[in-house]
């Protein structure tokens, strides 16, 4: 029995770029639960606009998926956490149940990610018609689109903030998610989902959901959640989201 993590480990694989993961889930972590970050390598090069270039920044950090899991599991982790959002969104529902179970075999333990993890969440609080917020190029939201699309959902709004760089989404600041929550809402949607794990909007959403009154749902938070209650953990989390309070 690990002398921290005594309840469970969870292992978190980030692209080497990213700096919000960790501490955004540092601040879920219940007590006896302890997690453990492992990096793909990815430079920090412009995101190109282009879908050719999109691509290109996709296949970069699913190259480095496996070694990564590989690294994070030298530590024994009970759980993983693929906290690459965009690559869980493409291809499609079929893609992303073959990358989970694919990255599960390799792991050997159960692994979460944000595509599975943001459906789980949306089903628990019965929301179908949702406004979308990314930090991707247009690319990116068709991809994020036509996954929720074929998982079931309407899909009213997206909006992508078309960072130019892996660590520009890392200094889109509270003042601009709060903005841009406030002009995605509607009357003609149930929900909000937010998709992007280096887009510091954990704290955000769950503030944004007292005076929006409906589900804000932030990448990073749903996907923790989604890891402590497959490990298990069924602890309610107060001041962190609707999600981890109710479900």
């Amino acid at each position: 029995m690990d002398a921290l993590g005594y309840r469970k480990t969870i292992g978190i694989v980030v692209p080497s770029t990213n700096t919000i993961v960790g501490p955004e889930c540092e601040a879920l972590r219940p007590r006896g639960v302890t997690n453990h970050v492992g990096r793909l390598t990815l430079e920090n090069k412009p995101i190109q606009a282009s879908d050719a270039g999109f691509l290109a920044h996709v296949q970069a950090m699913r190259d480095g998926i496996g070694p990564a899991i590989d690294q994070v599991m030298t530590c024994g982790p009970d759980h993983v956490i693929m906290a690459v959002a965009i690559e869980a969104f493409t291809g499609g529902v079929a893609a992303a149940a073959a990358l989970q179970d694919e990255l599960s075999k390799r792991a050997g333990v159960g692994v979460s990610m944000g595509s599975t993890a943001a459906t789980a969440a949306l089903d628990a609080f019965g929301a179908k018609r949702l406004a979308v917020l990314t930090p991707h190029q247009p690319k990116g939201d068709e991809t994020v689109a036509a996954y929720l699309k074929e998982a079931g959902f309407d899909v009213v709004r997206i909006v992508g903030l078309r960072c130019p760089s892996p660590r520009a989404i890392a200094e889109v600041q509270p003042s601009t998610l709060r903005k841009v929550l406030r002009e995605i809402d509607g009357d003609d949607i149930d929900a909000i989902l937010q998709v992007g794990t280096n887009l510091a909007n954990g704290a955000v959403a769950a503030e944004a959901e007292r005076w929006l009154e409906k589900p804000v749902l932030a990448m990073n938070t749903v996907t923790y959640w989604d890891a402590l209650r497959r490990s298990g953990i069924d602890d309610r989390l107060y001041g962190f989201g609707r999600v981890l309070e109710e479900f």
